[in-house]
């Protein structure tokens, strides 16, 4: 689905000239790797690594110096993105309606025609597990766990192939976490849909995502189907698992959706 081949991406750096221009500073190295449809790949480093950076360049936000990256179809794949701040990336003076509607007006745009607005938000709604009751409420009338549902539902508005997830549970408390992961693997398995899961949480990945890329300093030093987690060789895979007591157990139980978050 997805086959990104020697991406490397470089930033001109502030206030540093030489004789030749601005001195540039690389952050992504030689980054080569393959995402089937319907997998997720969990894309797993600490800050600075260039997680963020990769995201961009796979939602074809940012151009790399070298490399590419491919589609199975040949032609760009619809992608859409649910960011770590939920809150700054829904307008405050937008109500859920209108939320959803920004991703349903990016949807007719695309396929040329007029959708059901109503009918689409209302599905919509009720796939992320909300209802008709939340139609009218502002940003602010939600919690964490409801607005990420809110910005998961306009993701899904536009009928995306790929879904990119920037940080996207971090904010949010281990409770809700695993509501909004259990949720994901839901519309995944529903809709055959392929994630992209960027994140410098080791046991959300082995939770979620099908396989899991090791992201350090800028380089892929290791990719690894999640079951085989525990075969990694690198010293910075091996730090990271060794970092929590039981793989892909700390998310083991499922937590009852006594209410919604």
């Amino acid at each position: 689905m997805i086959k990104a081949e020697h991406i490397d991406v470089s930033f001109k750096k502030e206030n540093q000239t030489t004789l030749f221009g601005r001195e540039r500073q690389q952050v992504l190295f030689d980054v080569s790797f393959e995402v089937k449809k319907g997998q997720c790949l969990g894309i797993l480093g600490e800050s600075g690594s260039g997680k963020s950076t990769l995201g961009r360049v796979l939602c074809g936000l940012l151009k790399p110096d070298k490399g590419s990256v491919r589609f199975e179809s040949g032609k760009k794949a619809v992608i859409s993105v649910v960011f770590q701040d939920y809150s700054t990336s829904a307008n405050p003076r937008f109500t859920v309606k209108s939320l959803i509607g920004e991703g349903l007006m990016v949807k007719e745009k695309r396929e040329k025609k007029t959708l059901n607005r109503k009918e689409e938000t209302n599905r919509l709604l009720t796939l992320v597990g909300l209802d008709e009751s939340y139609l009218h409420r502002l940003p602010h009338e939600l919690s964490g766990g409801q607005l990420q549902r809110v910005c998961i539902a306009r993701a899904l508005a536009v009928n995306p192939e790929v879904i990119l997830f920037d940080e996207a549970i971090s904010s949010l408390d281990a409770h809700t976490q695993v509501q909004i992961m259990d949720l994901l693997k839901e519309i995944q398995e529903e809709k055959g849909l392929t994630y992209i899961f960027i994140t410098h949480d080791l046991t959300s990945v082995t939770y979620l995502c099908s396989h899991v890329l090791f992201l350090y300093k800028g380089k892929a030093v290791e990719v690894r189907a999640t079951e085989a987690i525990s075969e990694v060789s690198h010293p910075y895979a091996r730090k990271l698992l060794g970092a929590i007591p039981d793989v892909g157990e700390v998310y083991e139980p499922k937590v009852p959706d006594q209410a919604v978050s």
